[in-house]
């Protein structure tokens, strides 16, 4: 359980939080609680990926490697949802946004 009264800065954060979304806007985090997406599970690879989901609708440009403990990242997005890959696995799927109104995480970076 989560005890605001115990955490001031992460209280502070949430009525700065609160202040900036409206009655009529759509959280992204209300959309996934509703219903949760189908999205890859971690640890899969790509090739599993690409047979259950499909051709991506987008291969971004892997970002990282340039050191042996940053794992080249690569990212592949999907019409309700981006995957990311390191060493040709799952390391994690988010859900995009989707609409502009929504308030959640932006479309990754191209």
């Amino acid at each position: 359980m989560l005890h605001v009264s115990r955490s001031p800065l992460l209280f502070g954060t949430l009525l700065a939080l609160a202040g900036t979304v409206n009655a009529g806007d759509t959280l992204l985090i209300q959309r996934v609680q509703e219903k949760p997406a189908n999205t890859p599970a971690h640890g899969a690879s790509m090739a599993q990926v690409e047979a259950r989901y499909g051709a991506p609708t987008q291969r971004l440009d892997v970002r990282g490697g340039q050191k042996r403990a940053w794992p080249a990242i690569t990212r592949w997005v999907y019409p309700t949802f981006t995957v990311y890959f390191a060493h040709g696995h799952v390391v994690d799927a988010v859900v995009n946004q989707a609409s502009p109104d929504e308030i959640g995480p932006k479309p990754p970076a191209r």
